[in-house]
């Protein structure tokens, strides 16, 4: 369609046409920008609920000796603590490095195209050596899942050994749950 034809095409636009074109779009320009500000808001609201569930309101439980709260409704407020773990980029060779030497190599996945399951890195080193030999260069990764890792630190601690806690990017805290009274 040429020029002409496009302005002969709209010439044929009724008004009320275009004044729904614009309403509508004025009805997404205002949702667009009240979706953003929710988002905003979200995440305000969600910063503040952990600042209170994770320092404040644990600490408060703590100063009274207490990790438990029975409120008149009925609700608990139980005070547990968490646990979490991550290997980051950076520092994911001396961490694999550190599971190898210390008997929990198995704990890495290491995958050459497919993946392999714990324990089985001899057989991915085979297959890369395999491979390589046959003139291929193939791409290998090796992790160690996060439910993993969080369930290996949890263990290790539960049984007191020490674990690198700034190699596996270690953080122990409080959280507060409340369960709703009836």
């Amino acid at each position: 369609m040429n020029l002409e034809e496009y302005a002969v095409e709209l010439s044929d636009v009724k008004d009320s046409d275009l004044k729904k074109v614009g309403m509508l779009v004025r009805q997404q320009l205002v949702l667009e920008n009240r979706v953003a500000d929710l988002e905003a808001e979200l995440k305000r609201t969600t910063k503040e609920l952990n600042e209170i569930s994770g320092e404040l309101l644990p600490a408060a439980l703590s100063e009274h000796g207490m990790t438990e709260l029975k409120m008149h409704d009925g609700s608990i407020v139980t005070v547990a603590t968490v646990i979490s773990a991550s290997i980051s980029k950076e520092r994911q060779p001396d961490a694999h490095d550190w599971l190898r030497e210390h008997g929990h190599g198995d704990l890495i996945k290491n995958t050459v195209s497919m993946t392999f399951g714990r324990g089985e890195d001899d057989k991915a080193d085979a297959i890369m050596r395999e491979l390589n030999a046959k003139g291929y260069d193939p791409d290998q990764k090796e992790a160690v899942h996060a439910g993993t890792l969080k369930a290996f630190v949890k263990e290790q601690l539960n049984e007191g050994r020490e674990i690198p806690s700034e190699l596996f990017g270690i953080y122990i805290g409080q959280k507060t749950t409340i369960k709703k009274g009836k």
